[in-house]
């Protein structure tokens, strides 16, 4: 039962009443926390707010929650392009060509390629024949198909024979047979039927390896030799591609479900390598060298391996890093392509990640699309996209409109465009039955210093929960500080922000011109400020009809109040001189003693409150006094309470 008092002049402590010579003096003993500065330190006019500043996205997605200062350039999630600092845009737009008469039922667009100065691509149905086609971008149109493939195209590629004959080469495997086609000029193919599922070209020869793993090279093509196999099970190769060894020679390396093989081609074998890992469904998928690394898909991760003399560095460096992806952008990289700027990475929504026991072996993986585990999401409803990595961070290129189908085949192209305004440096990827284009950069180029180029209709970025890295503490957002270059009524920023990990949004506004727009918290009307134990914002941007502008976020300055729970400290002064309540000077004394020493709080008050609302538990934290000397105890002492 709490204590309480109802005489004047009274307090008790410990579970004892004390007579007091005058009122109890109160005051805030609560430290108010230092005001902090996030982003850019440069920023200090506040004396007592502090303050988040964001204008450097370059850290990229993959953040959900902010765990330092160091985090303030990352994303949770983004379709915006992030690689400049204090400039924040729309993504570049995504071209979809014509529609191709292919004449099969549900296909996947299985390879894109190139020959000379023409862009080929190859609709595959279900377990049944492929076409290809070639595209016309003066008319946007695939035509007629030029060749018909019996078996599913697993991959291709441009090969350059010793004689210097150029050859388009696409490989095809299914249950009902595999084997190479091929052109040199577009309008006459041949087809081998030496089985074949990945390609590549090494010492001036095409090298190809078949589902068994069987690696076999031409010198000429349509003259196949075979050479290794690998010391894996069928089904188990998931690439075939040309990469440095530890001498920093180029040789053939063999991607696996159990990880990656090198080929001695001196003594005709292969040899694994350090880069092993568990099986997993996914291990492997479109493995390729980029600048001076190997990247190695698994699921949504990515392993970076260089390898050196003696010695392999393995870093993981995939969009599962961190905190990973929302889980309608999750799925399994299952392309990787190389541009000057980026690596590129195509997620297949469709094959959805799953949640694995931790009694659950690595072996319970199959090697096709069936996995052991309790799916993260479902296959049908996640959305493909394509994100990019420049070593620093990941960024968003395109996102699927259309959920639950996966991006079948992607191909970077300096190809010339035959279309006045459009850029020759691009990538292609086929997806729902169609071929889409985006145009790349080879410089990291400043926005707003390129005119030409085109942007997408609209893009979002979600910023990760900020909860200033003090979860004790209450916030108070005072104020949004937004800063837009390039706005109109066509080119908006709308702003929107979410509070306490609840998904979901209230809109400040919507910015339609330039200059910094200043947002107060809850509204202009009101602007008491709006606690947070955690904060985060959203900004969508949209264009209008012309494609070559963009609303451009300079900065985003959030303004916020730190304030520590209230605690109270009381002096007292304490009379000593007398009696009280059954106790003489000597046993008051004795139990004041008791309280200051005491390792546990004290409860202490001078109220009688319902309840005991202002009933505090203390510690002593000074005492001094006047005492009398010899045998008379009487006397007076202040001692400082104060709630911890």
């Amino acid at each position: 039962m709490a204590a309480s008092v109802v005489e004047p002049n009274e307090i008790v402590l410990n579970g004892v009443y004390y007579p007091l010579t005058r009122p109890v003096q109160s005051v805030l003993a609560s430290i108010y926390p230092s005001k902090v500065v996030i982003g850019d330190t440069s920023k200090d006019s506040q004396l007592y707010s502090s303050i988040i500043h964001w204008s450097d996205w370059r850290g990229g997605l993959g953040k959900e929650r902010m765990a330092g200062a160091a985090d303030v350039n990352r994303a949770w999630y983004s379709s915006l392009q992030l690689r400049y600092n204090n400039h924040l845009v729309l993504p570049g737009l995504a071209n979809v060509t014509a529609a191709c008469s292919h004449g099969l039922a549900g296909p996947n667009v299985t390879a894109i390629n190139e020959l000379g100065s023409d862009i080929y691509a190859v609709w595959t149905q279900g377990g049944g024949a492929s076409k290809v086609h070639k595209y016309a971008e003066a008319s946007d149109s695939w035509g007629s198909a030029v060749a018909t493939i019996n078996d599913q195209v697993t991959d291709s590629i441009v090969f350059t024979d010793a004689g210097g004959t150029t050859y388009l080469v696409f490989a095809h495997h299914d249950s009902g047979g595999s084997g190479y086609t091929y052109t040199n000029d577009g309008s006459s193919w041949t087809t081998d039927t030496t089985d074949a599922k990945y390609l590549a070209t090494w010492d001036d020869r095409l090298w190809g390896i078949d589902n068994t793993g069987q690696l076999w090279y031409a010198y000429t093509i349509g003259t196949e030799i075979n050479d290794c196999k690998l010391p894996v099970p069928n089904s188990y190769v998931t690439a075939l591609f040309v990469a440095r060894n530890a001498m920093g020679t180029p040789i053939i390396y063999a991607a696996t479900l159990d990880g990656l093989f090198a080929h001695d081609a001196e003594n005709s074998r292969f040899i694994e390598t350090q880069m092993t890992f568990p099986t997993h469904p996914d291990n492997g998928r479109s493995t390729t060298k980029w600048r001076d690394s190997v990247y190695i898909p698994s699921g949504l991760g990515i392993y970076k391996y260089i390898n050196g003399s003696n010695s392999a560095v393995i870093t993981p460096v995939g969009p599962d890093r961190d905190d990973g992806l929302p889980s309608s952008y999750r799925g399994t990289v299952s392309l990787l392509e190389g541009t000057h700027n980026e690596l590129l990475a195509g997620i297949d929504a469709t094959t959805a990640p799953v949640s694995i026991g931790a009694t659950d072996l690595p072996q319970n993986y199959s090697s096709g699309k069936n996995h052991i585990g309790a799916f993260v999401i479902e296959p049908s409803t996640g959305s493909s996209s394509i994100i990019g990595y420049n070593e620093m961070g990941w960024e968003t290129k395109w996102v699927a409109s259309t959920g639950g189908k996966a991006i079948d085949s992607m191909h970077v192209s300096n190809l010339k465009s035959g279309v006045a305004g459009t850029t020759s440096y691009r990538v292609w990827w086929g997806f729902h039955e169609r071929v889409y284009h985006l145009a790349l950069q080879r410089d990291i180029v400043n926005p707003s210093q390129v005119p030409e180029f085109q942007y997408g209709p609209s893009g979002f970025l979600e910023t990760p929960w900020f909860d200033a890295f003090q979860t004790e503490v209450d916030k108070l957002a005072m104020q949004l500080k937004v800063e837009v270059e390039d706005a109109s009524s066509d080119e908006q920023v709308t702003v929107q922000y979410a509070t306490d990990y609840t998904e979901s949004f209230t809109t400040l506004g919507t910015i339609t011109s330039d200059g910094t727009t200043t947002y107060s918290f809850p509204d202009s009307d009101t602007p008491t400020g709006t606690e947070f134990r955690s904060i985060k914002f959203k900004l969508t941007l949209s264009r209008g009809s012309n494609t070559k502008l963009s609303p451009d976020v300079v900065s985003m300055v959030l303004v916020f109040r730190k304030k520590l729970e209230a605690k109270w400290g009381h002096q007292v002064q304490v009379d000593l001189n007398r009696d009280y309540n059954g106790k003489n000077p000597q046993e008051l004394r004795a139990s004041l003693v008791e309280a200051i020493e005491k390792t546990s709080l004290c409860e202490f008050t001078f109220r009688d409150d319902a309840g005991g609302t202002r009933n505090y538990y203390v510690d002593v934290r000074a005492a001094t006094g006047l005492e009398y000397t010899g045998y008379d105890e009487r006397g007076s002492t202040s001692i400082t309470l104060v709630e911890p």
